[in-house]
């Protein structure tokens, strides 16, 4: 070899110890930049994260097992910097029978459940469901029936759900107690107006009538509601970083249905005697028809020798009603929204527009209801009950302490939105079952 190419082969020490250390780094940051190809489990579980914080979407679905029917209400909402979650959208749907009709065969009851079950399954992303609270309360049908056909029933649904693919809780499948009825459908109607996240708002009283039972809740502004409330009425919470003080209170046997069986002088849970039937001066006289009430069915007939139907069905609606309800004094000067049975009879009697509610004087029930207690041909047309039941009406609100030109606000939807407890129920219960799962 040459001393000229001995000299073109020699390289710097220092330089290629530097040249060295640049190829090393240079092939480690390669190889944490070079992607590995994800597991079907991992692509799974990485668009199972995109999905679940996407925008902050979550959902809740919320069972109401009433006397009358059983709903479903399927809320996706999304989460704001407020601390109160923004409703995006409501699913609904309603069945009937309700569950307690079937008292004496509970497995018969899965097929209704399985319906409703199916159109969650549907509207909810799959990704989500896993963690989407299914709750199911059941109401005055299910409180009025035996501890055992009771227990019965919510065992059946309870072991249906959780086969389902949502989130399924220790207390997910219950009854409710009446007072928290009242309470949930408070907030259901305050979160709509947009009353309950504004502390400067003036929130809304409620009235609820069911078939078994009847809801009234307000937010007490005069000190002498707290000091002339029974004990009991008053209940405390926090929800949204608020703490709220309500009067409420659930009259069980006194929804529109019970109230009915009462007034015509059957007693709740017990069928008549073979070929006796219940006699009521509140239908047209001779008129002969069927009630059929928590599974079981009570021949009907109106009184005969009535001179008027009216004054007859309201001291009937009297007696039953008497000693039974509390006047709250506030509910003068409260803007009240009123729903469920309320904004039913007024349809019927087209009190309100059936499409957007309305607002109907107490004066109006009781206008409707002598109309229809005196035209004997309507009172025994397709619903032979309409006379009796705005009677009820009538009289109920008064002894709750609406005078006759109070003014409700009849309502079935706010925003697009059912007005039941089931939406504040699901606020609850979303926090709840995420806590004890």
């Amino acid at each position: 070899m040459s001393s000229s190419e001995t000299t073109t082969m020699k390289i710097p020490k220092l330089p290629f110890l530097l040249f060295v250390a640049l190829c090393v780094t240079l092939y480690v940051s390669y190889l944490r930049w070079s992607p590995t190809i994800p597991s079907e489990k991992s692509l799974s579980d990485q668009k199972n994260r995109r999905i679940s914080a996407s925008d902050g979407i979550f959902y809740g679905i919320m069972f109401d097992a009433g006397s009358t029917g059983t709903r479903v209400h399927v809320y996706k909402f999304s989460q704001t910097s407020l601390g109160a979650p923004h409703l995006e959208h409501e699913l609904f749907k309603a069945i009937k029978p309700g569950l307690s009709a079937y008292a004496d065969e509970p497995d018969k009851c899965t097929s209704g459940i399985k319906e409703l079950l199916d159109i969650a399954i549907k509207e909810i992303p799959a990704p989500l469901r896993s963690s989407t609270p299914l709750v199911l309360k059941a109401t005055a049908g299910l409180r009025l029936l035996s501890e055992e056909k009771a227990q019965k029933l919510l065992d059946t649904v309870k072991n249906l759900f959780q086969s389902s693919p949502f989130l399924v809780g220790k207390e997910s499948v219950s009854i409710m107690d009446g007072t928290d009825e009242g309470i949930f459908a408070w907030i259901t109607v305050n979160f709509l107006t947009g009353s309950l996240t504004n502390p400067s708002g003036k929130l809304a009283g409620m009235l609820d009538l069911g078939g078994g039972s009847t809801q009234i809740t307000f937010y007490p502004y005069e000190k002498t509601t707290f000091t002339d409330a029974p004990a009991g009425y008053i209940t405390n919470f926090q929800l949204f970083n608020r703490t709220f003080h309500l009067y409420s209170h659930s009259y069980l046997g006194l929804g529109l249905m019970s109230a009915r069986l009462q007034i015509m002088g059957g007693t709740e849970g017990k069928p008549l005697e073979p070929g006796a039937e219940l006699v009521t001066p509140c239908i047209t006289p001779g008129f002969a028809t069927e009630f059929d009430h928590a599974g079981i069915t009570y021949k009907v007939k109106g009184q005969r020798d009535v001179k008027s139907l009216y004054q007859s069905c309201y001291t009937s609606v009297s007696k039953m009603l008497t000693g039974k309800v509390k006047r709250a004094d506030e509910v003068l000067t409260l803007y009240v929204y009123a729903f469920s049975y309320y904004f039913d009879r007024a349809e019927d009697t087209h009190l309100i527009d059936p499409s957007v509610g309305g607002f109907v004087r107490v004066s109006d029930f009781e206008a409707a209801a002598i109309k229809e207690c005196t035209s004997i041909e309507k009172a025994a047309g397709g619903n032979p009950y309409l006379c009796m039941d705005l009677t009820y009406i009538t009289h109920l609100l008064q002894d709750l302490g609406f005078p006759r030109d109070k003014r409700l606000k009849l309502v079935k939807k706010i925003n697009d939105v059912e007005t039941s407890w089931a939406l504040g129920a699901t606020f609850y219960y979303m926090d709840l079952l995420k806590s004890n799962v």
